[in-house]
């Protein structure tokens, strides 16, 4: 082999080690990936069994029930459907009704939404982007 011979080769395989690294990275992000769906989005689409979303909109007025230990339950509304959801876990403290939430999870066999995270809103002026999007979208959202 020549010297330029032997330098196109490292190039070619330096090239597809890089295009296989990309590959195999954008595969496993693809798997690990959340999509984000406000209540009344739910009935347009179909879900795999397990398969993890992130269900956003308003915590329901008169919906919060605590169980036992760090057991809660709720449902999440975009004032056109809304979705029973059960948490086990430590609630944000600025968790409360009327207020945004993204929760992230998969739906039980009973059609109850399992969340195992829950991200509430900050501070007064502040609500999640993509639930205020949808919330706007849907002309329920007001500004302050």
């Amino acid at each position: 082999m020549t010297r330029k011979q032997k330098r196109l080769s490292v190039i070619g395989v330096g090239a597809a080690f890089l295009i296989a690294a990309t590959a195999l990275t954008f595969y496993a992000l693809g798997q690990k990936a959340s999509y984000f769906f406000m209540p009344a989005d739910l009935q347009t689409v179909t879900l795999q069994p397990g398969q993890r979303i992130r269900l956003g909109g308003l915590v329901e007025k008169g919906s919060i029930i605590r169980g036992q230990g760090t057991q809660v339950s709720f449902s999440v509304t975009d004032h056109e459907k809304s979705v029973k959801v059960t948490y086990t876990g430590i609630l944000p403290d600025l968790f409360r009704e009327d207020q945004g939430v993204i929760t992230e999870g998969s739906f039980g066999a009973d059609g109850v939404f399992v969340a195992d995270s829950v991200l509430a809103k900050h501070d007064e002026n502040y609500m999640p982007k993509e639930v205020a999007d949808g919330l706007k979208a849907k002309g329920v959202w007001q500004e302050n």
